[in-house]
């Protein structure tokens, strides 16, 4: 997506700030040096801070002036922190952090989902689940429709936060599930844990859909810990998810 002026700036201050650029608790450059640095106007350099501050990463007070918080500050359901942190390169803690997060969210959703999901939910997650199939037969974009199933699964619980939050996720699964998927044969070998969900949820089977997504879960996180200590360059969310190849 093409980005406005005030998109761009929003994106190089808050680059800078993830980076280390601009110090913990220090202060911006004056606006005058923003706007002679990254080319625009006051106005768009406002509005820019207006939008970091919102997303957690700057502070600004009369007598402080526009300083940068801590990273416990920042909003980590944000898709831009989480895309800038990308860019900056990906933590083990981080992607760990990652994972606990799944375990306490995605089982319980899976409960309510077998609960309360509609034949529409299973048909859009079936859906979902014969595009990853697909690709991992026919090569293509694999990681989109595991982002789908997933999010299907989340808005099949019937629960207003769980929806809002998995759509929060969005760009944190699709870390999990562009490193999972980097390991040679890591979309076949988990096609079949994703069809116990599913299968589970079909039948209304709430302790099994449980059980099942904290199988897949186990697997996802086995990947990632291979890929980590692999030292293999972790995704990069500016750019396109790869596509999967045939062998």
């Amino acid at each position: 997506m093409i980005k406005n002026v005030h998109g761009n700036t929003v994106d190089l201050l808050g680059e800078a700030i993830v980076t280390g650029r601009y110090a913990v608790s220090g202060s911006l450059p004056a606006e005058p040096l923003l706007c002679e640095e990254l080319g625009v106007s006051r106005t768009v350099v406002r509005e820019a801070v207006k939008s970091l501050v919102a997303k957690g990463l700057l502070t600004t007070g009369p007598k402080v002036g526009t300083r940068v918080l801590p990273s416990d500050h920042w909003n980590w359901f944000d898709p831009d922190v989480i895309a800038w942190q990308s860019k900056a390169g990906l933590s083990v803690d981080f992607l760990r952090d990652l994972q606990d997060l799944r375990r306490v969210v995605e089982p319980a959703a899976m409960r309510l989902a077998a609960q309360r999901a509609t034949a529409d939910d299973v048909a859009e997650i079936e859906l979902a689940y014969a595009g990853m199939k697909k690709a991992v037969d026919e090569g293509g974009d694999y990681i989109t429709f595991d982002l789908r199933f997933h999010q299907g699964l989340m808005r099949a619980s019937r629960n207003r936060l769980l929806i809002q939050m998995s759509r929060a996720l969005g760009a944190l699964l699709r870390t999990s599930f562009e490193i999972s998927t980097s390991r040679v044969d890591g979309p076949r070998s988990s096609l079949p844990l994703h069809r116990a969900v599913l299968d589970a949820v079909r039948a209304a089977d709430a302790e099994r859909a449980e059980k099942a997504i904290l199988q897949l879960i186990d697997g996802a996180e086995q990947d990632i810990e291979q890929v980590l200590k692999s030292r293999k360059r972790l995704p990069r969310l500016s750019r396109p998810a790869p596509n999967l190849r045939v062998a």
